[in-house]
């Protein structure tokens, strides 16, 4: 088997859209931010002299991302379902220039729609459908395809063949560490989040969730409902390799969906002494009902802020969309964390079922009260492949196959979903309602400019993402 120079590639795509983040919103920031490609990364540590390409942070246009593309046999292009149809029609310029390479795409996208996403382009040789680290390798490998698990490909008359599904990584340590990719491939200063230390990395200790929250994507697609963790051992070796190579980042983002999940804190535990041994500043994302031990134990360790999916104020749409909290556990968690010094980005959802006019004023009263740090807040996305868009075409609150809008043409999110008694403008002009709330407050207003007059170098973040913000309220209210 002859092996294939491999590129792995996020294709040329809307300005500062997130199409590739381990986020669950695929769309542009109110504050123009890019999480790591780390989905990508992985395979890219798998596959010898292969190389990760960024476009969209290295601002590349489409001729030079072209001009790169048309130099390996391998291209494999990570896809969502806002950025599939840019990507697609790239693939289509690719092989028009390169009519000998072979083409496949990864992500939540193809996994749930592997028929129709090969269908919607010639260009597109396979889609991989289940977690896709070793299958990139096997094809990298120059594997016939035939050959290779968890893919659906084209035959030469065009038709499509579905192989067998692969089966679920298990030892979560054998995969190989993903900063050394950062380092070799990425351009560190361009990844920014407004509310993480920058420079910062981001990387996975685990791949799952048990949540059943019925919107969230990568569960419900790639990852699945078992939290498949790295040894604490190992997490603490990559995180040393980070300290020792790059020395310039100043903090560690850990992207599991839950990364303090409760089966699971003994784990966190020494993850957090072993970060403190090497000096590291660290954030995560967590569900809001961390004991108040734990918390302890990771702010003592170095934890600085936890990103924290508070959806809504209102508990009956909380068990609507099985999120398995209420708003009392996340009020005490919240007091826990203020308490202990920990900082909070909190992130709400406007227009998930059983919204109205009312509970979302419940909402925005209730981010008010618990006043995390810094708020995001989404549209009710119904990405295909998870439990809420299947409700949605159900109960017709969503026309079928309308979710491929989920951006405008500019990357901005859009509200899709309406209901009899609540429409999509209300949803959408919900958003700029709740900044406006939580932000024009004299007391938050204090808070944000204390931050600023602290250092120079948040003085000149604050202004640059305040100027980010204003326009992104301008355009909500167009």
């Amino acid at each position: 088997m002859k092996s294939l120079k491999t590129l792995f590639l996020q294709a040329p795509s809307f300005d500062g859209f997130d199409g590739g983040a381990g986020s669950r919103y695929q769309a542009k920031r109110e504050i123009k931010s890019f999480w790591y490609p780390t989905w990508l990364a992985q395979p890219a540590a798998l596959v010898p002299g292969s190389r990760l390409l960024d476009a969209p942070v290295e601002e590349l246009s489409v001729e030079e991302s072209l001009k790169i593309a048309a130099e390996y046999e391998l291209v494999i292009i990570h896809t969502s379902t806002p950025s599939f149809p840019t990507d697609a029609k790239f693939a289509e310029l690719l092989k028009a220039r390169r009519p000998d390479v072979l083409i496949g795409l990864v992500g939540a996208k193809v996994a749930v729609d592997p028929i129709d996403s090969l269908k919607a382009s010639p260009a597109i040789d396979f889609v991989a459908r289940e977690e896709f680290d070793y299958t990139c390798k096997e094809i990298a490998e120059g594997r016939p395809l035939e050959e290779v698990a968890g893919i659906s490909y084209k035959l030469a008359d065009g038709t499509v063949k579905s192989n067998p599904p692969r089966a679920m990584i298990e030892n979560m340590d054998e995969l190989p560490f993903v900063a050394p990719i950062y380092k070799r491939d990425l351009k560190i200063d361009r990844y920014f989040i407004g509310y993480l230390n920058y420079p910062y990395v981001s990387i996975y200790t685990g791949r799952g969730c048990r949540s059943k929250c019925t919107f969230c994507l990568w569960p419900q697609t790639v990852g699945g409902h078992r939290y498949r963790v790295r040894s604490a051992a190992n997490v603490i070796a990559e995180a040393k390799w980070i300290k020792e190579n790059m020395p310039e980042v100043k903090e560690l983002m850990f992207d599991d969906d839950t990364f303090t999940d409760s089966s699971n804190l003994e784990r966190v535990h020494e993850i957090a002494r072993g970060l403190h041994a090497l000096g590291w500043t660290w954030s995560c994302n967590a569900k809001a009902n961390v004991p108040y031990e734990t918390l302890k134990i990771m702010k003592e360790n170095g934890l600085r802020l936890l990103l924290v999916g508070y959806e809504s104020g209102d508990d009956q749409i909380l068990h609507n969309i099985k999120k398995g909290l209420r708003t009392d556990i996340a009020r005490k968690f919240t007091e826990n964390c203020h308490k202990l010094g920990i900082q909070i980005h909190g992130t709400f959802i406007l227009g998930l079922p059983g919204e109205t006019k009312e509970t979302i004023a419940k909402t925005i009263q209730f981010a008010k009260e618990i006043n995390p740090h810094t708020v995001q807040v989404s549209l009710a996305a119904p990405y295909p492949g998870t439990k809420m868009y299947d409700q949605a075409i159900e109960n017709g609150w969503l026309e079928p196959n309308q979710a491929v809008n989920l951006v405008n043409d500019k990357g901005v999110q859009l509200a899709l979903i309406s209901y009899p008694h609540l429409s999509k403008e209300d949803i959408f002009h919900g958003v700029e309602n709740f900044y406006r709330s939580f932000y024009f407050r004299p007391s938050k207003i204090w808070e944000i400019v204390r931050e600023m007059m602290g250092s120079w170098e948040m003085t000149k973040r604050r202004l640059r993402e305040g100027v980010e913000f204003f326009r992104f309220l301008r355009a909500h209210e167009a």
